[in-house]
């Protein structure tokens, strides 16, 4: 009983220790992205001050981007989330009981 719950402790930990640096990750990419959309803006305002705002381009595909992996670090993902995948290895390791 107590290697089981050892066990369960350090599986949690795994766990915790992979969302946190997912999170680490995510927030790494925000920054990098809002510093990537200033230095083009920056290029943008100094080549045609803001007369052909080509930066919003950037700004666009950055944010897509942003989204997508908010939606897979915070688990919005309703089609394949984390619950999805618990579920699944549950079912497979049910089947291989037998």
């Amino acid at each position: 009983m107590e290697y089981r719950n050892q066990n369960s402790n350090q599986s949690k930990y795994l766990r915790a220790t992979k969302r946190v640096s997912e999170l680490k990750e995510f927030y790494n990419r925000c920054f990098r992205g809002l510093v990537a959309i200033l230095i083009v803006a920056a290029i943008n305002y100094y080549l045609n001050e803001w007369r052909h705002p080509w930066f919003l381009w950037v700004v666009f595909g950055v944010g897509l981007s942003l989204a997508i992996k908010a939606f897979k670090v915070y688990g919005l993902n309703g089609f394949m989330g984390r619950d999805w995948e618990e579920r699944k290895i549950k079912e497979f390791m049910d089947e291989d009981r037998f």
